[in-house]
C-alpha cells in the first residue's frame, strides 16, 4: 500500500470518528437538555424554593468533578444527566420567578430564541470553518480567573452594573467555549463524548440566565 492510499485510509478513519463523536455529543446534548426542561418543570409545578447560592456551586462542582472522574465508563452518562438534571432543578424557581411577572413568558421566549441561535450559529460556523479554536485557550483563561473574581466581589457589593457586566461576560466567555469545544471535536481535540457534551450543555445553561438577566434589565423589569 502507498503512503497515499494510507494517508487517505487514517483521513477516512479520522472523519469517521469525528463524525461519531459529534453525533454523540449533539444525542446526548439533546438528551440533557429534556431532562433538565423536565426538571425544572417538576420544580415550577411543585413551587421549589430557589436554590441556596452556595448548595448550587457545592452541588454542581461536586457532580462536574464526578462527571470528569467517570467520564471513560458507563457510569459517566448517569454522572452528566445526574449534573444536567440538578442544573434544571435549580433553574426550575428562577423560570417560575419570571413566568409571575406581566411580560415574563415573552423574556423566557426570548432568551430561549436567543441561546439557540447563539449556539446554532457558533456551532454552525465552527463545523463549516473547520477551524482550530485552540487558539482561545489564552483568552479562556484570563476570562475564567477575571469572571470568578468578579462573581466573588458581586456576592458582597450586589452592584447592578457588575451583574450586567458579568452577564455580558459570562455570555462571551460561554461562546467562547461553543467555539473552541466544537473546533476540538472537528480537529480531533475531543474525543470523549461526555466531557464534551457537558461543556456545551453548560455554555448553553449560562448563555441563556445571561440573556434572561439582560433582557429583564433593560426591559425595565428589574
Amino acid at each position: 500500500m502507498s503512503q497515499y492510499q494510507v494517508n487517505a485510509t487514517r483521513t477516512g478513519e479520522s472523519a469517521v470518528v469525528v463524525n461519531k463523536v459529534l453525533k454523540n455529543t449533539y444525542l446526548l446534548l439533546a438528551l440533557t437538555l429534556a431532562f433538565s426542561a423536565l426538571t425544572a418543570s417538576f420544580a415550577m409545578a411543585s413551587n421549589a424554593a430557589p436554590v441556596n447560592i452556595w448548595v448550587m456551586l457545592i452541588g454542581f462542582y461536586g457532580l462536574l468533578f464526578v462527571t470528569h472522574k467517570l467520564s471513560n465508563s458507563a457510569w459517566g452518562l448517569a454522572a452528566v444527566f445526574a449534573l444536567t438534571g440538578f442544573m434544571g432543578y435549580t433553574l426550575g424557581p428562577i423560570l417560575g420567578y419570571y413566568m409571575a411577572t406581566s411580560n415574563g413568558s415573552q423574556l423566557v421566549m426570548t432568551a430561549l430564541g436567543g441561546t439557540a441561535f447563539i449556539f446554532f450559529g457558533l456551532s454552525g460556523y465552527a463545523l463549516v470553518s473547520r477551524k482550530d479554536f485552540s487558539f482561545l485557550s489564552g483568552f479562556m483563561m484570563a476570562g475564567f480567573l477575571v469572571i470568578v473574581a468578579a462573581f466573588i466581589a458581586n456576592l458582597f457589593l450586589q452592584i447592578p452594573a457588575l451583574q450586567l457586566a458579568l452577564s455580558a461576560a459570562f455570555m462571551l466567555f460561554s461562546s467562547a467555549a461553543i467555539l473552541m469545544q466544537t473546533g476540538a471535536i472537528i480537529n480531533g481535540g475531543e474525543r470523549n463524548y461526555i466531557l464534551a457534551t457537558v461543556t456545551l450543555y453548560v455554555s448553553l445553561y449560562n448563555i441563556f440566565i445571561s440573556l434572561l438577566n439582560l433582557l429583564t434589565a433593560f426591559g425595565g423589569e428589574e
